[in-house]
């Protein structure tokens, strides 16, 4: 299966396990019709491997930023390297950032503080935003609107809440992304909200080496089976592959406030 340029909004490629050569992933993922990568960080001591994978690729940017397991690492010296990263040409986001209620993640006033950042930083370098979010939804829309997250959007990962916060998400200027577990057999919640959001808000990623898609689920996940997420997307809202590639393409360039290279 092969179809023109689609961009992985979401794909650990600085994260790839030691015996997976990254010039050997970008080329299957070409061939298969990926031709553009958004790589998110982590932790800040990624960053600095972030950006290096970031330039080995060509229409690939970074989104360096603090993910809430990492929030205990929030400090002032932090938050100024960060903003140095961010004029970097090959940074398009922060990323990926959020709220995360899962057993043994930092506590909740440390994530919402970095997160609080990290959103007031976006908002004054006008950079978009990647958003990490388990377990509190509702928490995040409401900071997300206090510090004013509309003035700067960007796209919400792994996206797989109702249509009600999916219709918040995008009234604040996010895209959703939708990822393998659309594709898993038996999921429900997904493919309905997919099937009735607006098409410019609908954006994909493989979240690569994690959450394969059907019939790959539970190996390393790569980002050559994107077309596959992409082939869901289609079924579900009938559109032709190509119409989901330029669709779903276009988006993701809109809300990371990219230009095609070249």
């Amino acid at each position: 299966m092969t179809i023109e340029s689609l961009f992985d909004t979401h794909g650990h490629l600085d994260l790839l396990p030691d015996d997976w050569s990254l010039e050997e992933e970008v080329g299957l993922a070409r061939q298969a019709g990926v031709y553009r990568f958004l790589l998110p960080g982590v932790h800040p001591s990624g960053w600095p491997r972030l950006l290096a994978t970031a330039r080995e690729i060509n229409e690939a940017w970074a989104a360096p930023g603090v993910h809430p397991l990492a929030a205990d690492c929030w400090d002032r010296d932090l938050s100024l390297q960060l903003e140095r990263l961010l004029a970097d040409e090959k940074v398009a986001a922060i990323g990926e950032i959020g709220l995360d209620a899962m057993p043994g993640m930092p506590a909740a006033p440390r994530q919402e503080k970095a997160l609080r950042a990290q959103l007031q930083m976006a908002r004054a370098t006008g950079k978009p935003v990647v958003l990490h979010c388990r377990k509190a939804t509702g928490r995040l829309l409401t900071l997300l609107k206090e510090e004013g997250a509309h003035r700067c959007g960007g796209i919400w990962h792994g996206f797989s809440g109702s249509l009600e916060t999916a219709r918040a998400a995008m009234d604040l200027g996010f895209a959703l992304a939708f990822g393998g577990p659309l594709t898993w057999p038996g999921a429900r919640r997904g493919p309905e909200t997919l099937q009735a959001l607006p098409a410019e808000w609908i954006v994909l990623e493989s979240d690569a080496p994690d959450l394969a898609p059907h019939p790959h689920r539970g190996q390393p996940n790569h980002p050559a089976w994107l077309p596959l997420i992409a082939a869901r997307v289609a079924d579900l809202r009938g559109w032709s592959l190509a119409e989901t590639a330029r669709i779903t393409t276009a988006n993701a360039m809109r809300v990371l406030r990219r230009q095609a290279e070249g």
